[in-house]
């Protein structure tokens, strides 16, 4: 039952947390650091006709990486 209460106390935080950031107005610090768990940037492939393609990926709190 603990560990039910806490998930459920960390879903609570998420939506509070989404509802403050859902529509914001600037990127902040502040709603990144909220937000975002990590970033994680791939190396970059450079193609012969110059075209350059880099992958990024952002791990949210609470929910993780979503494609």
């Amino acid at each position: 039952i603990r560990d039910t209460d806490r998930s459920r106390g960390l879903g609570d935080v998420y939506k509070r947390q989404v509802k403050q950031y859902s529509e914001p107005t600037e990127l902040t610090a502040e709603l990144l650091n909220n937000m975002i768990n990590k970033i994680v940037v791939h190396e970059a492939v450079k193609y012969d006709n110059g075209f350059r393609e880099q992958k990024i990926e952002i791990y949210y709190r609470f929910v993780g990486k979503i494609d």
